[in-house]
């Protein structure tokens, strides 16, 4: 089971993607303070750390260059939207990969698993890189999606929230569950982001043979992807 010490000061976010990873089966250790993630690294005591750059007392670059001083252990970054020049900085000091926030757990898991492989460690993950739902195959990895044996094309957030209806095949999923683990953090009154994009998707899918969707919503309740 592969070790994840996870840096960043806001709690809500760190929660959620903390139980998302430990679902997948990693072993996952939160702190606020970079300097754990500096002590970490110096004593191999994990994985591969992801690390937020803006941090209160040592921001994420500092702490970056702090532990390739001293170990070459996996770090992946957590950005600001959009945030470039601090984005090339890590890359530069010798992050391995870089994911902005707010971001989507499924798509940290992926980065993770990838970073993973690349450093030759086992990913020891719980899910496998590949999701089948009927005709639909997800592939988290590369996130890329093939339904009916042709490629699907979905936008970044249309993937993500595909990948949430694929692992609950058959299953009714909340709105908020769908917002926390596809966009990585709560539903908020009035947000109708699932919804439009839902709709995207359904467009892509097409109809079933009788004439429904095969993605099921339930008034104010959630979204069902079918099987057959």
């Amino acid at each position: 089971m592969n070790k994840v010490l996870l840096i960043d000061d806001d709690a809500e976010l760190t929660t959620l993607l903390q139980e998302y990873l430990v679902e997948e089966g990693y072993n996952v250790v939160t702190d606020t303070d970079g300097r754990a993630a500096i002590a970490a690294a110096a004593g191999n005591m994990v994985d591969i750390i992801v690390l937020d750059i803006m941090m209160p007392r040592m921001n994420g670059i500092e702490v970056l260059q702090r532990i390739r001083k001293l170990s070459q252990v996996p770090v992946l970054m957590l950005t600001a939207r959009g945030d470039d020049v601090d984005r090339i900085s890590g890359l530069n000091l010798g992050a391995d990969d870089y994911v902005s926030k707010p971001c989507s757990p499924g798509e940290l898991a992926a980065r993770l698993r990838a970073i993973l492989r690349r450093a030759g460690q086992p990913t020891g993950g719980a899910s496998t890189d590949t999701i089948r739902a009927g005709q639909l195959v997800i592939h988290s990895g590369s996130r890329s999606a093939e339904w009916r044996g042709e490629t699907l094309e979905l936008t970044g957030t249309e993937f993500s929230l595909l990948e949430v209806l694929a692992r609950s095949a058959g299953q009714l999923v909340s709105k908020q569950e769908i917002s926390k683990r596809a966009f990585g953090k709560p539903l908020t009154p009035f947000d109708r982001r699932i919804d439009v994009h839902i709709s995207s998707v359904r467009q892509k899918l097409g109809l079933r043979e009788d004439g429904q969707s095969w993605i099921q919503s339930v008034r104010g309740q959630g979204y069902q992807l079918l099987v057959d």
